[in-house]
C-alpha cells in the first residue's frame, strides 16, 4: 500500500517520541494511525484498528522500513 511521504514521516516522529518516552508496556506497538489533514496521531496497538474517516493506518513495518 502506497502513503504520502509526509504521513510516514509524521507517523515516524510520533513513534519516535514513544520510544524516547521508554513507557514499559506488555505489547508493542503494531503501527500509527494518524490524520491525513492534521497529521495527528497515535499509536495502536491492535493489527486492525478502527478509523475515522480522515484516518489512516501506517503499520510498523511501513515505518521502521523509512527509518533504515
Amino acid at each position: 500500500m502506497f502513503f504520502d511521504p509526509s504521513l510516514i514521516k509524521a507517523a515516524r516522529n510520533i513513534y519516535r517520541s514513544y520510544c524516547r518516552l521508554n513507557i514499559p508496556t506488555g505489547s508493542q506497538p503494531m503501527g500509527v494511525v494518524i490524520n491525513r489533514d492534521t497529521h495527528r496521531g497515535q499509536l495502536a496497538f491492535k493489527a486492525k484498528p478502527i478509523l475515522l474517516p480522515r484516518e489512516c493506518f501506517i503499520p510498523m513495518k511501513q515505518i521502521e522500513a523509512e527509518i533504515y
